[in-house]
């Protein structure tokens, strides 16, 4: 099965290059650096330490605390953090600069992985919610890095995916060598698939554990006072085949609260100027974020057409829906939104975050929408009754407060980790915990 597997993948190969290309048309970061995806960059200045691999954005934000921990704790520990898209890429330099060494995520081919291995020298890899690469699990298991998936989360609809491959399946899961899974479901699932259940730690998910600085409220009420005292809701994370609805549901919104801002933060960046597009056709008056257009009566949406300021916009609107959920790409993060006590609403598709956005509507901190005419009528449910907009924040913002705690317990595993690879575990693992810590 595993021949079959790189069979597969060399003959996809060519697609997924060209593909960067068509997505390069829109998006020219995509073909910048195609060499680092095959493994082929300058190595960093220290190898060794730590690995961590955050897919894009959402990721990177949600390890930046464990990051920084890490460097504050273990200064002499090299880090490297790979993405796979060029959002991601550019938030990990905002966020750390040259304090680790940023590559993009090399393919899941035998050679690709050799070169990236042979200059990086990892010790630990770190994986970020739900990568699972045969390939590259195999080369870690055999040249001894330890391996651990952190903020595991599994779906059943994936699961189901991966039983159809029986024993390589679990010949894959078995590669890795624990597993902080988010919830107990997550945790079954991967003990299903091959896991042992002594390799799983339930540590809940660490998107609970956002924490903003203050100066960030700060500039949302800033922001704020920029838009007049409007009523403003954002759309964020939408993808293709949202915006749509979101659009129909402004305008629906407009009939009755003409004063509505619309604050829409397509989720791909390549997509922005489509988005724009779309808002003029539809004959409402568009602001760009990203050239700073003003604010005037006549704009109706605002378009965050900017890299790592959805957190801000989220802090400054009344209410939010969180895309990915109206098409079947299965949610983003909505826990973004609920920090801050902003009401959040929500598609049916939301199985990346299935147990948190249950969890979200069980606390009447959230709500499922299904199309353009109930979206408008949350949002004006929402945007036409401050006490109840509150009441639903505060909810969402106590689930937040009540579920924190999983950052801690991922710290005292990588802790461990770090201990063990430094030899000497028991004297070394209070230590480094309270290194950690700090």
């Amino acid at each position: 099965m595993r021949l079959l597997y790189n069979l597969v993948l060399g003959a996809l190969l060519p697609f997924a290059v060209l593909r960067l290309f068509w997505r390069s048309l829109r998006a020219p970061d995509y073909r910048r650096r195609l060499g680092e995806r095959f493994g082929l960059f300058a190595p960093p200045g220290r190898n060794g330490g730590i690995w961590i691999h955050a897919v894009s954005v959402g990721e990177t934000q949600a390890v930046e605390p464990l990051v920084r921990r890490l460097l504050k704790g273990h200064p002499a520990l090299p880090i490297t953090i790979t993405t796979t898209t060029p959002t991601g890429s550019s938030r990990v330099r905002s966020l750390f600069g040259d304090q680790v060494f940023h590559v993009y995520f090399p393919y899941d081919i035998p050679f690709a992985l050799e070169f990236f291995l042979n200059k990086v020298r990892p010790s630990l890899l770190l994986m970020v919610e739900t990568e699972i690469w045969p390939n590259l699990l195999r080369q870690t298991r055999r040249r001894g890095i330890r391996t651990l998936l952190a903020n595991a989360r599994l779906s059943e609809r994936s699961a189901r995916g991966y039983r159809r491959f029986g024993g390589f399946t679990r010949e894959v899961f078995g590669d890795i060598d624990r597993i902080a899974a988010q919830n107990e479901g997550d945790a079954r699932r991967f003990r299903e698939l091959g896991v042992a259940a002594e390799q799983i730690q339930v540590t809940g998910s660490i998107k609970f554990d956002q924490a903003f600085p203050a100066s960030m409220q700060e500039r949302a009420e800033l922001l704020k006072l920029s838009w007049a005292g409007r009523p403003a809701w954002a759309a964020a994370s939408t993808h293709e085949g949202e915006e749509a609805a979101v659009i129909a549901a402004h305008q629906r919104l407009l009939r009755s609260l003409p004063e509505a801002l619309l604050v829409l933060a397509p989720r791909h960046p390549e997509r922005f100027d489509r988005v724009a597009a779309m808002v003029e056709r539809a004959g409402l008056g568009l602001a760009r974020r990203g050239t700073g257009d003003a604010i005037t009566a006549g704009a109706q949406v605002l378009l965050c057409d900017t890299i790592g300021e959805l957190p801000l916009l989220l802090a400054a609107v009344d209410a939010a829906f969180i895309g990915g959920s109206l098409v079947e790409v299965g949610g983003h993060n909505m826990l973004e939104a609920s920090v801050c006590a902003i009401p959040v609403a929500f598609g049916p598709h939301t199985f990346n975050f299935g147990v948190i956005s249950e969890l979200l509507v069980e606390r009447n901190a959230a709500q499922r929408v299904s199309d353009a005419q109930s979206l408008a009528a949350c949002m004006e449910g929402w945007l036409r009754d401050a006490s109840l907009r509150a009441t639903v924040g505060e909810n969402g913002r106590a689930v937040v407060e009540e579920n924190r705690g999983a950052l801690d317990r991922l710290v005292a595993l990588v802790a461990e980790e770090i201990a063990g690879l430094e030899g000497n575990v028991p004297a070394q693992k209070q230590r480094t915990g309270n290194a950690l810590d700090g």
